[in-house]
């Protein structure tokens, strides 16, 4: 294989990505996939006289090593979908930027439903402003007497972001379920080029919302690599901290959700005031409930007192004590766990093929996560176990995430009893030239993928962003296969994916 093996958050001369045929290409992801790696950015770097790079970054989560590869595939190549599904969605999205076709793929349509950033080249051959043609916005149809289709969205009740789902029914057996997003593209990855300016670090907070910390904190750590800045070790604490808060508040709130999809009152009506408690334990540390503000290259902005400290771990235990009444509640609940139990599951070979990432992969018997697998920042001394469990149904989403908040309560107390002392900030330079560098980190949902690579100004030439939701709405929709229609809402929220974190 000609394919780069490095270490996660190495600076690396972006030249030294070699760069092969695109038949070297192909084989070289697809041997590195049977190895078992899996492919955690694939994406379009342009280059001189329009011309597209293609740059694959994959890892291998038992080694914590990185690979790379790149190739020029002209205008066409052959597509990696085939025979690598989780190749699939990169495709699409490479397609529909860059006009850089992968023949062969098995559903090439737009993702996000823009036009390609090179106006003179287009995948589907629009050369014009004009929408896409019926042939690329036609959704996947099963036919067959009895057959009928249910379209959900991309308007929803209550104040959810729009997505759109389409059916394929028997009955009310699902068949086929395809999901179409892109109502909240926002060209967020195009902006982050020309970088880092005081509006970066805005953008990259609100990537999605939700995850403020972990995309914040997977930015921080680019730029603190490329510019060869040392984080203090306290920062590193609070840093984690906060990222811990962050998957508390979420998890908890998905358990009440979980609750409230099957009618269970009890465990929803607490877990959505408990999630609140969580956000105000944020708010603490910086004024923000969503923790906007906090993470700074360099380290955080704001430090913190014994008093704080005292206040903080006064409330996480209050907190935490009713969380585990609400919750416990799920398991000792005959009619909830029938709910749960034997729906929407997932297989592990499924899981492994899509690429699936977070809670939703654990909750297949994967155990993979960046915390331990690529450890950053103070995980490299103070690990989490990974909370993994079998079954890949409703009821394993939920309980990963019951097993997590238990985790990351124990973590939090950990680093708030020895806090290190010092500084909370250290200066941080520009970013160095010609450079590459690949940052995950474990936000609530699974692996944030960052991977920044700078020009001969040492600003951003090419900024990747892979949300864990981009690699984790597939998995959603297999889950729905062979499921009554109404077990929707519930197989949704064991997801709960971002429609944002996805559409950029």
């Amino acid at each position: 294989m000609s394919i780069l093996a490095f270490r996660h958050l190495e600076k690396i001369p972006s030249d030294q990505i070699p760069a092969v045929s695109i038949d070297a290409f192909r084989r070289d992801v697809l041997g590195a996939i049977a190895e078992g790696c899996r492919l955690v950015a694939f994406y379009g770097m342009p280059r001189a006289n329009a011309a597209v790079r293609l740059v694959a970054v994959l890892a291998h989560d038992r080694s914590g090593e990185l690979r790379a590869v790149a190739a020029d595939p002209g205008e066409s190549y052959p597509a990696l979908a085939p025979d690598c599904p989780q190749a699939a969605g990169f495709e699409r999205e490479i397609a529909e930027q860059w006009g850089v076709q992968p023949r062969g793929h098995p559903w090439l349509k737009p993702l996000r439903f823009h036009r390609s950033y090179r106006p003179s080249r287009d995948a589907w051959g629009r050369t014009g402003p004009e929408s896409p043609p019926p042939s690329v916005l036609d959704f996947f149809r099963v036919e067959g007497e009895g057959i009928h289709e249910v379209a959900v969205g991309p308007v929803h009740a209550g104040i959810i972001e729009p997505g759109h789902f389409r059916f394929q029914c028997h009955g009310e057996q699902v068949l086929h379920l395809e999901i179409s997003l892109g109502y909240q593209h926002r060209g967020v990855e195009r902006a982050l080029v020309g970088g880092p300016h005081p509006r970066t670090i805005h953008h990259v907070e609100t990537l999605a919302g939700d995850t403020t910390i972990g995309h914040a904190l997977a930015y921080a750590q680019a730029v603190e690599s490329l510019a060869g800045c040392r984080v203090p070790a306290r920062a590193q604490a609070l840093r984690a901290v906060a990222l811990e808060l962050e998957r508390l508040a979420n998890h908890t709130g998905d358990l009440g959700a979980l609750a409230g999809d099957v009618g269970y009152l009890p465990t929803s009506s607490f877990c959505g005031r408990l999630r609140g408690d969580f956000l105000n334990m944020t708010a603490l540390l910086c004024g923000s409930r969503f923790g906007r503000g906090f993470v700074r290259p360099g380290g955080v902005a704001f430090d913190v007192d014994a008093a704080l400290l005292a206040d903080l771990r006064g409330r996480l235990e209050a907190t935490f004590r009713d969380v585990g009444g609400a919750v416990n509640l799920l398991w000792d609940t005959p009619s909830v766990m029938a709910r749960f139990e034997n729906t929407g599951a997932v297989s592990p070979e499924t899981a492994a093929a899509l690429g699936l990432v977070g809670p939703a992969a654990r909750a297949s018997g994967r155990e993979i996560d960046v915390r331990r697998d690529f450890p950053s920042g103070i995980y490299r001394f103070a690990q989490l176990p990974v909370s993994a469990v079998a079954g890949g149904d409703v009821f394993a989403r939920a309980y990963v995430r019951w097993l997590e908040i238990q985790r990351s309560v124990e973590f939090i107390r950990g680093q708030t009893a020895s806090l290190p002392g010092g500084a909370v900030r250290a200066p941080c330079g520009p970013p160095a030239p010609d450079a590459t560098v690949v940052s995950l980190q474990e936000g609530w949902r699974g692996e944030i993928a960052h991977v920044a690579t700078t020009g001969a100004d040492g600003r951003f030439a090419r900024y990747k962003v892979v949300d864990p939701s981009f690699r984790n709405w597939p998995g959603l929709a297999l889950a729905l296969r062979n499921q009554e229609i109404s077990d929707f809402p519930l197989c949704n929220k064991s997801f709960n994916l971002s429609y944002c974190g996805h559409d950029l």
